[in-house]
């Protein structure tokens, strides 16, 4: 396991017992080097939306753990933050929470001459998903896929 994946599942094991204890979901945690910083990143949910207070309190509570735990090398930057309207979905709990939405699927190599796609979330399982595209399913293997999330037409 590489150093961030170790300090992403740290974070993720101290900052969990907070999120429960609040009624808050744990959407993604990571860690990453932009420019010359470090920052680690818990983004958090909850029905009807996280406000500043909540990602202030979180904040606060695991910052105590961070100081007490003191497992990350570097000098770094910790932000909680909502994941937003366009926030990629990576978990099952995220294709779950998301059937039957109108998604986009962006894949690395084209297919069909197409690398982005916009319809409707049918199903998924641990390696691909499936999506009603003009009255076509189609089955997309997660490794071969860049980015999913919802579509938002505007």
């Amino acid at each position: 396991m590489s150093k961030r994946e170790n300090y992403e599942k740290k974070t993720e094991e101290l900052i969990l017992p907070i999120l429960d204890e609040m009624g808050f979901e744990l959407v993604d945690i990571e860690y990453v080097k932009e420019g010359q910083d470090y920052f680690l990143r818990a983004y958090i949910d909850k029905p009807g939306g996280i406000t500043i207070d909540d990602c202030v309190d979180v904040s606060r509570k695991m910052n105590e753990l961070l100081d007490e735990h003191d497992y990350i090398d570097d000098q770094y930057i910790f932000e909680v933050s909502s994941p937003g309207l366009d926030r990629p979905l990576k978990k099952d709990k995220d294709f779950e929470r998301n059937l039957g939405k109108m998604i986009e699927v962006h894949t690395f190599k084209k297919i069909n001459n197409e690398k982005n796609f916009v319809g409707e979330l049918v199903s998924y399982d641990d390696n691909s998903f499936t999506v009603n595209i003009d009255e076509e399913e189609m089955v997309f293997n997660k490794k071969e896929v860049s980015l999913v999330k919802l579509y938002f037409e505007f």
